[in-house]
């Protein structure tokens, strides 16, 4: 925590409120640091690693402006918060979107956070299909950016659910057991360098930008208000320029990434 500035964090999501232990200030702070950080995957694309650490994350998502996935956006979220003082518990998820029934990995990190008197799940790093704020694990349903969501229980698992198209799709199921710093370590190093992990096999950038989501894989776009959603193909050619300006990331015009190109340019 003695790397940690929440001032330089504060300034990064645009938060000028209160910053207090409250549902509010989750709340708050949720939208903000999904609205400024993307969430995207180019390291692991060029051929870099992912760090966990508090000054790597800071310097990365931070001062660099950069995104990340999971591991990264609720390991920065969490040291936000618990600097702010609210109690936050790290929790694993599977993830299930796109599962068609298979069991996957405990490769999604999420938030449990108690704040006035409930439990609520904070998850600022599941993407363009993810939460916009904090649901209450207790039950009941949100509509977040014209999308609901609810969290239903499953035996000793809770499961975030969006309904979309017309039917409840599950997300990711939330396990109960407690996760130690290893855990997200031995996850993030699956998610980053496995050789089937879709981290590994394609590339992605998601960001919200007002009330619409920008998705970017591999070289299809997605833009999506509500349950509106249109999609095209782009060029190579038009890749970087688009990571500049809807992402706000730029990594340079002569990078190589894994996915596309064949061969990654290693990060220095």
């Amino acid at each position: 925590m003695s790397t940690f500035s929440l001032e330089e964090y504060l300034n990064r999501v645009g938060h000028a409120g209160a910053v207090e232990a409250t549902l509010d200030t989750l709340t708050s702070l949720h939208r903000a640091h999904l609205y400024a950080i993307p969430f995207e995957n180019l390291d692991i694309q060029m051929g870099g690693g992912v760090a966990l650490d508090a000054e790597t994350l800071q310097a990365k998502l931070v001062r660099r402006r950069r995104g990340g996935y999971c591991f990264e956006h609720n390991t920065l979220f969490s040291l936000a918060l618990q600097s702010i003082g609210f109690v936050v518990q790290t929790r694993e998820a599977r993830v299930r979107q796109n599962a068609a029934g298979a069991v996957r990995p405990r490769t999604h990190m999420v938030l449990q956070v108690r704040v006035e008197g409930r439990d609520w799940l904070a998850d600022v790093g599941f993407g363009g299909d993810g939460l916009l704020e904090p649901i209450a694990l207790d039950g009941g349903s949100a509509v977040q950016a014209g999308v609901p969501y609810r969290v239903t229980p499953e035996h000793s698992l809770r499961v975030l659910q969006r309904y979309f198209a017309g039917a409840w799709e599950d997300l990711y199921a939330v396990l109960p057991d407690p996760v130690y710093p290893i855990d997200l370590e031995a996850g993030n190093w699956f998610t980053s360098t496995h050789p089937h992990s879709p981290f590994v096999l394609n590339l992605t950038a998601q960001r919200m930008i007002g009330g619409t989501r920008h998705i970017l894989r591999n070289l299809t776009y997605s833009t999506a208000r509500g349950t509106e959603v249109h999609t095209r193909e782009i060029a190579r050619a038009e890749l970087n320029p688009l990571l500049r300006e809807i992402f706000g990331i730029d990594v340079g015009d002569d990078v190589r990434f894994r996915a596309l190109d064949g061969a990654a340019q290693t990060v220095k």
